[in-house]
């Protein structure tokens, strides 16, 4: 999307621009106290996050950041979109901008991140960050699914046009509705219309079919008895995009992990209900 955000998009006044190589970052930024470093999932931007940066930055100093491509962040280099290369950008941002986060939260795509970012940023009192993962994607496909989709990732996002196709044929308001139910969400209209124009752009497309072509959990998943960040997972038992059953699985593999299941919320818990959620993260943040 161009740069900069308009000033109908959530929380437009917090947004700047860094540039740390290679991506130019458009990140949100507000409040005071421990500082809270947010990342959303594939194909979504700080929008997801509007009602959370504004109740958690009454008592914490919030950073939210659009991945590389996604949102107002500029992809500079393409090929850094997958899991490992996205972290090592994100730890440079954070060296850069002498941020120490207490805390990671991730949704979706965003909590493999968080995981995989505990492991090389510290917190002011030099321990890893604590995470909180809502509905972590941190399971890979299995069988045929797990060679194809990624294999057809990557051939889509290479053939011209792809992405400016999806995006035109995706972003009708019917489209938009029919996708956010899938994930077993319920969000309003204004939530909607904000997808509805994140979906539509084209460059913001193309960034999250290269990102998902780049993806890779193996190493991850391989690496999570050796997490040793205190780490809550959100799962909404209606989550129509990743079972919650996944992030039962993922905690009985870490050292210091708890679940809490959200029984009528789906993949976009933090959407449907920010109160709900904020105050679980402070919770756990305060336990």
């Amino acid at each position: 999307m161009r740069w900069p955000p308009p000033p109908d998009w959530p929380h437009a006044d917090l947004s700047r621009q860094i540039y740390c190589r290679p991506h130019r970052w458009h990140v949100q930024e507000t409040g005071t106290g421990d500082t809270l470093l947010l990342l959303h999932g594939a194909g979504g931007s700080t929008h997801s996050f509007r009602d959370l940066i504004r109740l958690l930055s009454q008592h914490y100093h919030v950073i939210a950041l659009d991945l590389p491509g996604q949102g107002f962040t500029q992809l500079g280099a393409r090929h850094r979109s997958g899991l490992e290369a996205t972290a090592n950008d994100i730890i440079g941002l954070c060296d850069q901008e002498a941020w120490h986060p207490s805390a990671l939260i991730g949704h979706s795509a965003g909590g493999a991140l968080a995981l995989r970012l505990s492991q090389a940023l510290l917190s002011p009192q030099g321990q890893p960050p604590k995470v909180i993962g809502i509905n972590p994607a941190l399971d890979t496909f299995k069988g045929v699914a797990g060679v194809l989709f990624p294999a057809l990732a990557k051939v889509l996002s290479a053939v011209p046009f792809t992405a400016q196709i999806f995006a035109s044929t995706s972003r009708t308001p019917q489209r938009i509705e029919a996708l956010i139910r899938s994930t077993g969400s319920d969000i309003d209209l204004a939530g909607l219309s904000l997808y509805q124009r994140l979906i539509g752009d084209r460059d913001h497309a193309d960034a999250a079919l290269i990102m998902m072509a780049q993806w890779s959990l193996e190493g991850l998943v391989a690496d999570l008895p050796d997490v040793d960040a205190t780490t809550l997972f959100i799962a909404g038992d209606q989550d129509g995009v990743v079972p919650a059953s996944v992030s039962d699985k993922a905690a009985a593999r870490l050292p210091k992990a708890t679940v809490v299941h959200l029984p009528h919320l789906g993949h976009l818990a933090h959407e449907e209900a920010p109160e709900e959620v904020t105050e679980l993260i402070r919770d756990f943040l305060t336990g």
